[in-house]
């Protein structure tokens, strides 16, 4: 009876949840109204819809649907490793509050920006460590030093540690690999597969077999 009278409150609350309002659309029109707008937009690829976040009728992640929209678009909780989120999300805050080494040009980039109080920035803090990347053991892949490893170390340590195989399963890794080139591709890293002897490659095939070997 407990059980059942649990699973409606959490299906009540995920449906509340998904209805509420979406402050994405409200920050894009502020972005485009601002003559900093293009710049930015630019901060972060349009990589992950507010439904796929992880738990996304969590506390944490409307919390991030609500705080990080404001200035740049979604951020995949995986884009860092947990490590990383706490020191990341304290100089977020700094910036929403109009603080930091700009000066009036910051404050004029968080005009009408709400900034999270402690309890929140708390919260949404421990939601992205909780769903932060997983890195390599790389002791656990002798081959990691081989051609197709090396070719995996260029592509993902561009923008983040590099996550453990055993993330994804083998038939996961090519719309994952994918949906990163795409995010390199916007935020200008080495996407390239074309023989270029003036700059390295990225070379899809090595690194997708890499990711399926040790898939789990």
């Amino acid at each position: 009876m407990r059980r059942r009278a649990a699973l409606a409150a959490l299906a009540l609350f995920a449906s509340a949840a998904a209805a509420a309002p979406d402050p994405a659309p409200d920050a894009r029109q502020r972005w485009q109204e601002s003559p900093h707008g293009a710049m930015l937009e630019r901060i972060l690829p349009d990589a992950i819809a507010p439904a796929k976040l992880p738990q996304p009728a969590s506390r944490g992640a409307r919390l991030a649907r609500r705080y990080c929209v404001q200035c740049h678009n979604l951020p995949n909780p995986a884009m860092h490793e947990r490590a990383k989120w706490a020191g990341i999300v304290e100089r977020m805050v700094w910036r929403m509050q109009g603080r930091g080494n700009m000066g009036e040009l910051m404050q004029d980039l968080m005009a009408g920006v709400a900034a999270p109080d402690a309890e929140d920035a708390r919260v949404l803090t421990r939601y992205l460590e909780r769903n932060a990347q997983q890195g390599i053991d790389a002791a656990r892949y002798p081959d990691l030093d081989g051609d197709a490893g090396k070719s995996f170390r260029l592509a993902c340590a561009q923008c983040h540690v590099l996550p453990d195989p055993r993330r994804h399963t083998a038939q996961e890794w090519p719309g994952v690999v994918a949906r990163m080139q795409r995010n390199m591709q916007w935020m200008n890293r080495v996407v390239g597969s074309r023989p270029d002897a003036r700059e390295p490659q990225l070379r899809v095939t090595e690194i997708v077999g890499f990711l399926q070997r040790h898939a789990r």
